[in-house]
């Protein structure tokens, strides 16, 4: 059995930061429905497992690849949750060049810009797969895709859709021109409102930091701009809600 000394264990651990994973090109997913859509779509390259878990989740087991057996100490090591599933996969990266996961014509794409918060991300990486996007991209400052807490919000969404990060967000705007897509900026201040907008044709939406929003030369170089109207008392939307009915809206036009 695993330690948190063992070389594998350590090197694993060193996942959890951004550096790391950037240096190895891979990162952790951590829990049951994670390390399952993980393993479905070939990603897994090791699954850590105490016995607890191992037994509890033996079919994810027998399709891992390669499965090491650790102890509670290591688990906690490797674990960015307060309480630990004892369930945790080292993954390839997913991330792929933009023109790759702008190809193919694309009808709904969501453009992360500058999100800082993963959790944020990662839920609207989820809601985004949900609204049946075909890519998300991570634009200018955005967290890693990779984060920890990132890839647990997501759900397993990180594995089912293209993803990439670009940090030039001009770059972004006009492969999103090139690709067709009309962009949309989410901005509180807009002067048309979300149902005033049409949302026919290929669209790609553009989301800006959770406390300031998108820079004013994006939100300028976009085809369009529209705010999510307010009807009660609320100061606003958080950015995962915005962006779950921006990305809904034509689903339920469309029935």
């Amino acid at each position: 059995m695993f330690t948190h000394k063992t070389p594998r264990v350590v090197a694993a651990r060193r996942l959890t930061t951004k550096s790391g994973r950037d240096d190895a090109g891979r990162f952790l997913a951590e829990g049951a429905q994670a390390v399952r859509e993980a393993l479905r779509f070939g990603r897994v390259h090791e699954l850590f497992v105490t016995e607890t878990a191992a037994e509890r989740h033996a079919d994810l087991v027998a399709e891992a690849p390669r499965v090491s057996l650790i102890d509670r100490r290591a688990a906690e090591l490797l674990s960015e949750t307060v309480s630990p599933q004892g369930l945790i996969a080292v993954c390839d990266t997913v991330t792929v060049p933009l023109d790759e996961a702008l190809s193919g014509q694309p009808r709904l794409v969501a453009v992360l810009c500058d999100i800082a918060d993963p959790g944020n991300a990662g839920t609207v990486l989820r809601v985004a797969d949900a609204a049946g996007a075909d890519a998300v991209v991570f634009a200018g400052d955005a967290v890693d895709a990779h984060n920890g807490k990132c890839v647990r919000a997501s759900t397993g969404s990180l594995f089912h859709l293209p993803v990439a990060r670009e940090r030039d967000t001009a770059a972004v705007l006009e492969a999103c021109g090139r690709a067709g897509l009309r962009t949309i900026a989410t901005d509180g201040h807009a002067e048309q409102e979300l149902p005033e907008v049409s949302l026919d044709g290929p669209i790609a939406w553009l989301f800006g930091n959770e406390a300031h929003g998108l820079p004013a030369e994006v939100t300028a170089a976009a085809d369009d701009a529209v705010r999510v109207p307010i009807a009660g008392r609320a100061e606003s939307l958080n950015l995962a809600t915005a962006a779950a009915v921006c990305l809904y809206a034509r689903v339920v036009r469309d029935g």
